[in-house]
């Protein structure tokens, strides 16, 4: 299955088979004025990375496979964890640190809802040193038209 961002447009697809049938590490596949929907896939053994976003709440789904999830207030108190899979949601409030791991055999496929929007809009990123390479050299910014809280603290990333 193909995804276009049409950006803030009106917008449809069967996302569970979108995000089962992903093979990249982040696909931006809607981008609105205030909120963002991607899907990742995360090989095994791999993680999303451990990250806290300041001004952004986020919501995750798992589609496919297993992991672990962390979370909390400092980047080495994390006391929530959670075993996850096919089915199951993750709720990130701002300002939480927070990681996903993949415990499984086979690729953790998931998506996100970011909210405000979080990533360049149609942004597709084959593997995580992709991403990070984009967000470092600042490539993996919202568009100018979303809706962003003004004086947010940059994201935070773990090691």
């Amino acid at each position: 299955m193909s995804i276009q961002d049409k950006g803030p447009k009106p917008n449809a697809f069967d996302i569970e088979t979108a995000t089962v049938q992903n093979d990249n590490y982040r696909v931006v596949a809607w981008t609105g004025k205030f909120l963002q929907v991607t899907l990742m896939s995360i090989p095994p053994g791999d993680s999303i990375g451990l990250e806290a976003h300041p001004a952004t709440d986020q919501f995750l789904r798992i589609d496919a496979g297993k992991g672990r999830c962390v979370m909390g207030p400092e980047k080495d108190k994390l006391d929530f964890q959670q075993d996850v899979s096919d089915g199951w949601s993750i709720q990130v409030p701002a300002g939480t640190w927070h990681d996903v791991i993949n415990t499984g055999e086979e690729p953790l496929r998931l998506y996100t809802v970011y909210a405000p929007s979080h990533h360049a809009a149609g942004a597709v990123q084959p593997t995580k040193e992709d991403a990070d390479k984009a967000e470092e050299s600042g490539a993996d910014e919202p568009p100018e038209w979303t809706e962003q809280p003004e004086d947010s603290e940059p994201d935070e990333h773990a090691g």
